[in-house]
């Protein structure tokens, strides 16, 4: 009986399997390698486009921080001009009502009255003088309101005091500058509520022409 050997054909077939598998463990090794490689690398692409993107941001940013000071710049100037302009219109304003004042101080002054002296606080004028009587005292204060150029005229001191012959009263008082062309706001709304009569025939003068 012919006995056969299967010893040889057995080794072989069992290092063909490790060949095999080192064959396939080589191969997932390096798919391994592969794959991290482009994970890695799609990863690094992210952060330098992200990189990018926060560059770009970075400098978008600096260039409005950069409009924004120029804006607030203008704005600090314009506050500027237009507190110039206010004041350059109240200089302007008052130069006139200053005029119309005096010459109203000068008008309503009665007969046994004299200034001695003229201040001003804001609109407020502070008048002192020398009077014959207390009734000249009286008739100067209604004369004073009735001007048109001011207004709630209070008396802080009158009495007797040597000095000027015919003038032995000497006297204090305070009035508020007032002017008649201004706008009426009897509500306080801040809106004028009417034309003044010297400023509506101005305008309708202006309208005429």
């Amino acid at each position: 009986m012919a006995r056969i050997n299967l010893l040889p054909w057995r080794a072989e077939r069992r290092q063909q399997r490790q060949k095999e598998f080192f064959v396939m463990l080589g191969a997932a090794a390096l798919g391994a390698i592969v794959l991290s490689f482009v994970i890695v690398s799609w990863h690094g692409a992210q952060v330098d486009g992200q990189r990018e993107r926060n560059a770009y941001l970075q400098g978008q940013i600096a260039t409005l921080d950069k409009h924004i000071a120029e804006i607030q710049a203008l704005d600090e100037q314009k506050s500027r001009l237009l507190a110039r302009k206010e004041v350059i219109e109240q200089l302007q304003a008052n130069r006139s009502q200053m005029v119309h004042l005096f010459d109203s101080l000068v008008r309503s002054i009665p007969d046994g009255v004299v200034l001695t002296s003229i201040r001003q606080e804001g609109n407020v004028l502070t008048l002192e003088g020398r009077a014959q009587s207390n009734a000249r005292v009286s008739s100067y204060m209604r004369m004073l309101e009735g001007s048109g150029w001011m207004t709630r005229p209070e008396l802080e001191i009158i009495e007797a005091r040597p000095g000027a012959t015919g003038l032995p009263y000497v006297f204090t008082l305070r009035v508020t500058q007032s002017d008649p062309n201004k706008p009426v706001d009897t509500d306080g709304d801040g809106v004028p509520d009417e034309v003044p009569a010297g400023d509506a025939a101005t305008q309708d003068g202006e309208a005429a022409a």
